[in-house]
């Protein structure tokens, strides 16, 4: 078994179990307050399980990247929405719709394509400690830029998750190549330190910032973290890492003809997916007990005689 193969049987377990830390974030996001803080989540069992999952997703990746390159791999990542569809209906006690199965085609089929295009070969090149800082302060100043208030937070917060994730796997593949090839450098120095605290810093974030995401709903905002994530890697790995795409000019038509499929299908994925999500009605409060008047007039017998009394005058005249 070649490189290429061991780096995509890697990244689909670790897209299966990415989609079941998304489900299970979801599910954990609509049981819980819009205010509730990252301490309260600490007592979730639901949230240590989509740690776990997160945590396994992350292991198989890092091992994926060190197979193939970020132009493979990432793609890649588009599985995870793919893999959240069934997982999403089973949870939800339905059926996978017809668009759903229009969105996983489309973007199988895309992916296919990018695959075709993208460079095969195990990763050799790294990021140097002044390339691994720029990347981390340009991250930053995107991530505080799409984190202030304002409106459709849900998406900006998924834009920043995928971001952060992005930039997290690119750094990841440098501390993996730079710890198993000894040519890159010494084992131990600042540079691995620095790479290895953005890493961290960067997961993190990127896992807040989707459980953030994830309370207006998983269709859409899994979406926009399924696009960002490759785009922010593969921008990294072309622009630094001397990666490159197969083919020449052939292969970048079908690139980007594989990227169109795949963008249409991870948005009906996300549209289907928002279409089918359960809508709460409020429950009614209780009235309180406010005393009601009563409409029944209860007159007395003397409050009746004077208009007794008209009416005989009026039948006396008559007669």
């Amino acid at each position: 078994m070649n490189a290429t193969l061991i780096a995509v049987a890697l990244s689909l377990v670790s897209a299966a179990a990415y989609a079941s830390a998304a489900v299970a974030q979801a599910r954990l996001a609509g049981r819980t307050a819009p205010g509730t803080g990252t301490l309260r989540l600490l007592g979730h069992g639901a949230w240590w399980s989509a740690v776990g999952l997160n945590a396994g997703g992350a292991l198989l990746h890092v091992a994926a990247l060190k197979y193939g390159p970020l132009t493979l791999v990432q793609p890649l990542g588009a599985l995870t929405l793919v893999a959240a569809v069934p997982l999403g209906a089973r949870a939800a006690g339905r059926r996978v719709s017809t668009t759903e199965w229009r969105g996983t085609l489309l973007t199988l089929l895309g992916l296919g394509a990018l695959l075709t295009t993208a460079g095969g070969s195990a990763p050799h090149q790294t990021l140097s400690l002044v390339e691994a800082l720029a990347v981390g302060a340009a991250t930053m100043a995107v991530v505080a830029g799409l984190s202030r208030p304002g409106a459709r937070p849900g998406l900006r917060h998924a834009a920043a998750s995928g971001i952060t994730s992005g930039v997290a796997s690119a750094l990841t593949q440098t501390l993996t190549v730079a710890v198993t090839d000894h040519t890159t450098g010494p084992l131990f120095s600042w540079r691995l330190v620095v790479v290895a605290l953005l890493v961290s810093a960067f997961a993190m974030g990127g896992l807040l910032l989707s459980q953030t995401a994830y309370r207006g709903g998983l269709g859409a905002p899994l979406a926009v973290v399924t696009l960002a994530n490759p785009v922010a890697a593969a921008a990294i790995g072309l622009a630094l890492l001397g990666e490159r795409l197969q083919g020449g000019t052939i292969s970048l038509i079908a690139a980007l003809l594989g990227s169109a499929a795949a963008v249409r299908g991870v948005f009906l994925l996300s549209r289907a997916q928002a279409g089918a999500a359960p809508v709460t009605a409020p429950v009614p409060m209780p009235a309180p007990d406010v005393p009601v008047p009563s409409r029944v007039v209860i007159r007395s017998p003397r409050a009746l005689r004077p208009e007794h009394g008209h009416l005989r005058r009026i039948r006396a005249g008559r007669s």
